[in-house]
């Protein structure tokens, strides 16, 4: 079971939408997490593609969002999750 992905500003969007429905079918959360307004904005285009992918099979999504503190390397940075559940 996959819990949590992390997004980059530079990650393919429909890659990550792809990740995205194919986790959803299987199960009835996703966390994503991303740091920064590039990784940001991928993510959330991806979460729009993948409800697309999604609604014709009769799965639908919303999200969640929060802030989580996570170390990279010696600092500590504050991170977007995006828990993505279906309805």
């Amino acid at each position: 079971m996959i819990t949590q992905i992390k997004v980059a500003s530079s990650s393919s969007v429909f890659k990550v939408a792809g990740a995205i429905s194919n986790i959803m079918r299987n199960q009835n959360y996703l966390d994503i997490s991303t740091v920064g307004a590039g990784s940001l904005n991928q993510a959330i285009k991806a979460i729009a593609i993948a409800r697309g992918f999604l609604i014709p099979s009769g799965i639908d999504i919303y999200i969640i969002p929060s802030f989580k503190d996570i170390m990279i390397g010696d600092k500590e940075k504050t991170a977007i999750k995006i828990r993505i559940e279906k309805k």
